[in-house]
């Protein structure tokens, strides 16, 4: 019976890519708590280290987050000296996030993050690069309907 009930389990997509995002999400922590932050508070971090300054609206475009999920991580983040957030001058409705010089100290001590993972994972780069592709046209796929 047992093993029955892993074989539907197994056949579902939602529930492998469930599972399989909170097992990357746990091999993330611990390399994540050296920074003290979080996995979702990352994300935030690798945007703007690439954009140094993005609107709440962007931010929660990028990340799929609503802005009642987003906006305490982010005053999180404030207080933990990592972000600034501003009103837009050009338009007031607008936040703007930007990085403090903590937040920015942060991306040379996380460079070695994207290593580790890939090492952990023990995959082959081309079965990572594939599967990257993969989920990234399901997740557009999904995003149009």
């Amino acid at each position: 019976m047992q093993n029955k009930l892993e074989n539907v389990l197994e056949n579902q997509l939602c529930f492998l890519l469930y599972a399989s995002s909170r097992e990357m999400t746990k091999k993330y922590k611990p390399l994540l708590d050296k920074l003290e932050v979080t996995y979702p508070q990352y994300l935030v971090l690798l945007l703007l280290w690439e954009q140094d300054t993005l609107t709440v609206k962007k931010l929660g475009e990028l990340l799929a987050l609503d802005s009642g999920t987003l906006t305490p991580m982010l005053k999180r983040m404030e207080q933990n000296d990592l972000i600034v957030r501003e009103r837009s001058a050009q338009d007031e409705r607008s936040v703007m996030i930007l990085l403090t010089e903590k937040g920015r100290g942060l991306q040379a001590d996380a460079c070695f993050i994207p290593d580790r993972i890939s090492a952990i994972s023990g995959e082959d780069k081309r079965v990572v690069e594939d599967l990257k592709a993969s989920l990234l046209h399901l997740l557009k796929t999904l995003q149009q309907f």
